[in-house]
């Protein structure tokens, strides 16, 4: 992949990662250009196909393109960040540490892609009083 078309999906991102929104300026390791169509599945490298994504939420997705809805017990499509809006399917808690799913691919991805593990609210927490979450 080259220099440019990764600068391009981070830039794209305004710097964030497109799952669980946390900003690339304070990482404990380089953020990954996602593909959410995997290349072992037949993705490409066009930029429709490529997210920017913190590595956790990276590796937690991994090839997946489904999870499990843990309210209707339903598979469903994990979150697309090309095609679909983050606010749609994603809200956050009163107190802006906890991602809520508002729709069966938002509350799926969220568990597929744990995005609300301890490390990650403990930094939001930080990132609240720095004036950098949400």
């Amino acid at each position: 992949m080259s220099a440019s078309q990764r600068s391009a999906v981070r830039d794209r991102a305004e710097g964030r990662c497109e799952y669980c929104r946390f900003p690339d300026l304070i990482r404990s390791g380089p953020f990954a250009v996602e593909h959410i169509f995997p290349r072992s599945r037949g993705g490409d490298e066009s930029l429709d196909n490529l997210a920017w994504s913190c590595n956790s939420c990276n590796g937690h997705k991994a090839a997946a393109l489904e999870g499990i809805d843990q309210t209707t017990g339903e598979v469903v499509s994990l979150f697309h960040p090309r095609n679909q809006k983050w606010a749609e399917h994603f809200t956050w808690s009163d107190d802006q540490l906890i991602v809520v799913g508002r729709t069966a691919t938002g509350r799926a991805s969220i568990e597929r892609l744990r995005l609300n593990r301890e490390p990650l609210m403990e930094a939001r927490r930080l990132l609240k009083i720095w004036k950098l979450h949400p």
